[in-house]
């Protein structure tokens, strides 16, 4: 996976960020960030077989490994199993007007 992968990296890969500050040191950023919640920064460890499988989804699909490791996590966490995947992929295939000739 190479950054490019990201629309905007060519808009911003010249950019010199040498003299940037992190956002623990810019206090009204640092409260932005807290207010809006967005991401933590993790270390996990996966087996190599399954992250294998999301970098060549993510570079099938022209997207990155973190982002849909991230969905799989999410819809766990929200309780979706590949069994209800699977099945809601198969009633929308089964009931899509554009098959019904």
């Amino acid at each position: 996976m190479s950054n490019n992968s990201d629309p905007l990296f060519k808009r911003y890969a010249n950019l010199d960020f040498a003299d940037a500050k992190p956002v623990a040191k810019m206090p009204a950023l640092a409260r932005l960030q807290a207010e809006l919640g967005g991401k933590s920064r993790i270390t996990i460890r996966v087996d190599n077989a399954t992250l294998a499988v999301f970098k060549a989804r993510a570079k099938a699909s022209g997207g990155n490994y973190q982002t849909l490791i991230n969905e799989a996590l999410a819809q766990a966490a929200q309780g979706v199993t590949l069994t209800d995947v699977v099945r809601d992929t198969i009633r929308q295939a089964l009931h899509d007007p554009m098959r019904q000739g």
